[in-house]
């Protein structure tokens, strides 16, 4: 028999053992536990077709047509599992801990490997997540307008050992109408919601997390709630850099992009920005006069970022000015000297 595993056990014995998800590549790619390598019992297509037989014919014959598709891929399915195995073991699950996991157990224990099976399954973890993502963290957050270098801030942080949560990291987009450009295609929001926990639960919560400060959405993608209440009501070390080395950030960092998606990405706020404001940023674009187009842009994310920073304790907003645009290292340096000094760390 498999062994069945609760989620704390499951996730403590992940740190050293391969996780395997045998749930189709489109549950998978809906979301699946980070680190677990997809080796599906069946195709998207042959569950639905398992499904369907299920429901109009019952539990005997969908089992009859399971083993029709997996019966020809049962050596290809133990070679995966074999080529992952650590010392022979194997963590495993599908959706709720049923017949697909058992039927894999049953097939890697025929070629040596022990299964160690999630109880519950890959819903129990989500259940699990969910919880997690609405306890108190230690966070603190970086402030700033646009193109304060609040995330290479954070870099700066890590670097020297500080526990960071990089959220835009995670989503793959920088939090505006132009950060998508130079990332990968968004995941999921059930897959970001599990890349925010993996990325927490591996942090010592008594001591501080740095993170940046963040809307609720970051560009596709939603912050958990329990998560963005905790952003809002955590310390923030304000960043105060001048407007012409805020510019400057912007244009050494989206300058670089093709000007039609420079372009794509002014569309997007246009009706925030107004018709003519819009317009001429975008002819500054067409002149490669990207200064000019960053002033404007940042006209329209300064009154937004003032009015969330408002919003907030302003006891709890400690102001740090910052000059000549310091490399991370350096930021970094300011920060935490600065954070000491006002009792916002130890």
């Amino acid at each position: 028999m498999e062994q069945g595993q609760d989620i704390q056990t499951f996730l403590k014995n992940a740190e050293t053992i391969s996780m395997v998800d045998v749930r189709t590549p489109a549950e998978y790619a809906q979301g699946h536990i980070p680190t677990a390598y997809n080796i599906p019992l069946f195709s998207n297509e042959e569950r639905k077709k398992v499904g369907t037989t299920y429901k109009r014919s019952g539990q005997k014959d969908a089992i009859i047509r399971g083993l029709e598709f997996a019966g020809p891929k049962m050596k290809e399915l133990a070679l995966q599992a074999s080529g992952i195995a650590s010392n022979n073991q194997l963590l495993l699950h599908c959706w709720r801990g049923g017949m697909r996991s058992a039927n894999m157990a049953w097939l890697f224990k025929t070629v040596g490997l022990e299964s160690l099976v999630l109880e519950g399954g890959y819903k129990s973890f989500r259940r699990y997540v969910l919880s997690f993502l609405d306890d108190d963290f230690p966070f603190v957050v970086i402030g700033g307008l646009t193109g304060a270098g609040k995330t290479d801030a954070l870099r700066g942080l890590e670097e020297r050992g500080e526990q960071v949560a990089d959220l835009e990291k995670l989503a793959h987009h920088k939090g505006s109408a132009f950060g998508s450009l130079g990332e990968k295609t968004q995941c999921t929001n059930e897959q970001f919601e599990n890349d925010i926990f993996w990325q927490l639960n591996g942090l010592d919560k008594t001591r501080t997390i740095w993170v940046e400060d963040e809307s609720r959405t970051i560009g596709k993608n939603t912050l958990p709630a329990g998560t963005y209440m905790n952003i809002r009501s955590a310390p923030v070390v304000f960043l105060d850099i001048s407007f012409s080395d805020r510019v400057d950030r912007l244009v050494r960092d989206y300058a670089g992009f093709p000007k039609e998606d420079l372009i794509g990405a002014v569309l997007k706020i246009r009706p925030r920005l107004g018709n003519q404001i819009a317009q001429f940023a975008i002819d500054a674009i067409k002149e490669e006069n990207y200064s000019k187009t960053a002033e404007l842009v940042l006209n329209y994310y300064d009154k937004t970022y003032r009015y969330g920073l408002g919003k907030r304790d302003q006891n709890l907003v400690f102001n740090l000015p910052v000059a000549d645009s310091p490399c991370p290292a350096e930021m970094a340096a300011q920060i935490l000297e600065f954070a000491k000094q006002n009792g916002i760390t130890g």
